[in-house]
């Protein structure tokens, strides 16, 4: 197997999956670490964590679970481990000490990190992260409830979790090609991480041919399809993808992420044809029974449902001032996974999930663990298909304002 890669949430596994598959691969995703190996064909192999928000140790563990089971079962030549375009994490980690124990594990001395993803938004330059047109600071992503990105400079950010040096592949390195990449790196000191500057997709490509065969990368779903890219120069089989009978659908929206893109397409939506149910964390005491209250109120008018906990920032700040902000994130993902496994049994067969941690936890009230790739409805926000229920998991800040009806007409489902 070329790539054995390893996702640290539900969202960005899909992404990459996406981006490898739109490249030709053979994709095969699996939530968790599987039993044993599966029997399809691939190229590249996903195994999909939710280990972004968890203890470091708790996600160092999970992660080199993962990078055995795809070294010493599916022969992974490379290993990718995949975080969020935006670096999410804390200073406490977990990027930095996953790779430290990554890099320790597979006897690596130095290795990248490229979580930029132009064709989103997100770009490097000089280290320093960018949203669309603003710093990464500077941007939604400074409020998270989770991870809030307080620090542009990846290059410091990293420094801080890790206990190796962190350095820089610059855009004047790519700019001057794959020699002056190659040369950067090797000349690094051992132990370090360098961070890759990337305003364009060809900036990718540059960094991926000249670093094309080591053991372990890491970054964001864009450098993963400029591998990809790599690994196809020569040409192999093309991936098929999953398709959808329109007339056995019946599709449902769940809303949990608060970034600024989904509040517009919450808006959106609301706008237009939904039979909308809203949730909150201080409202939910069992789970289970909020979540058949939700399913008994829905289905009136024939639009499709949607279910959102998404909220401005001060009714997010609200909840979590009463509840706790573990609490308050707890019960929300509760819910969604309760709200999942009842919608299911209920005959809902294709759910558009916004938001992360309500992937993780609709992936989950599924029962889930291994996804086909359908059609891609925006760049990295793939539908996926799996036991007979589509999904598609959108990161929060992904998509643009009709992204849940895009979703929909993309299955062939009009509004």
């Amino acid at each position: 197997m070329f790539l054995g890669c390893i996702a640290d949430d539900f969202t960005g596994a899909t992404d990459l999956g996406a981006l490898m598959a739109r490249e030709g691969l053979r994709v095969s995703l699996h939530v968790g670490v599987p039993q044993s190996p599966p029997t399809e064909v691939a190229d590249a192999m996903i195994i999909a964590l939710k280990s972004r928000n968890i203890a470091a140790d708790e996600a160092v563990s999970q992660s080199l679970g993962a990078a055995s089971f795809l070294r010493n079962q599916m022969r992974a030549e490379s290993i990718y481990f995949k975080y969020c375009s935006t670096f999410d994490s804390t200073d406490k980690g977990n990027i930095g000490p996953v790779l430290d124990a990554l890099m320790a594990e597979l006897d690596v001395s130095r290795t990248i990190a490229s979580p930029g993803f132009p064709e989103n938004g997100r770009r490097l330059f000089m280290g320093h992260l960018f949203v669309q047109d603003r710093l990464l600071s500077e941007s939604s992503l400074a409020r998270h409830p989770l991870t809030p990105m307080t620090d542009p400079d990846i290059v410091r950010v990293l420094g801080r979790q890790r206990t190796g040096p962190v350095g820089l592949i610059s855009k004047l390195a790519i700019d001057s090609g794959a020699d002056a990449v190659r040369q950067t790196f090797e000349e690094a000191a051992s132990g370090s991480v360098l961070i890759c500057d990337v305003l364009q997709t060809p900036d990718l490509d540059v960094v991926a041919a000249a670093l094309p065969k080591l053991r372990l990368y890491s970054g964001g779903s864009a450098m993963g399809g400029a591998l990809a890219r790599l690994q196809n120069s020569q040409g192999l089989e093309q991936g098929g993808q999953a398709a959808a009978d329109p007339a056995t659908l019946r599709p449902i929206i769940f809303s949990g992420s608060g970034s600024d893109m989904t509040q517009s397409q919450v808006r959106h939506a609301l706008a237009g044809n939904v039979d909308a149910v809203q949730i909150k964390a201080v409202d939910i005491v069992d789970p289970a029974i909020s979540a058949r209250e939700v399913l008994a109120r829905i289905g009136k008018n024939g639009a499709v449902p949607m279910i959102y906990a998404t909220a401005y920032p001060g009714d997010v700040a609200e909840a979590q001032a009463a509840l706790g902000v573990t609490e308050s994130g707890e019960r929300i993902e509760a819910f969604f996974e309760a709200l999942a496994s009842a919608a299911r049994a209920d005959g809902f067969n294709a759910f558009v999930v916004a938001g992360g941690e309500t992937s993780g936890s609709a992936v989950r009230g599924l029962g889930i663990d291994h996804m086909q790739i359908g059609a891609e409805v925006a760049p990295g926000v793939p539908w996926m298909q799996a036991d007979g229920v589509w999904a598609i998991l959108k990161s929060g800040n992904f998509g643009t304002e009709s992204f849940f009806f895009d979703a929909l007409e993309k299955l062939g489902i009009g509004q």
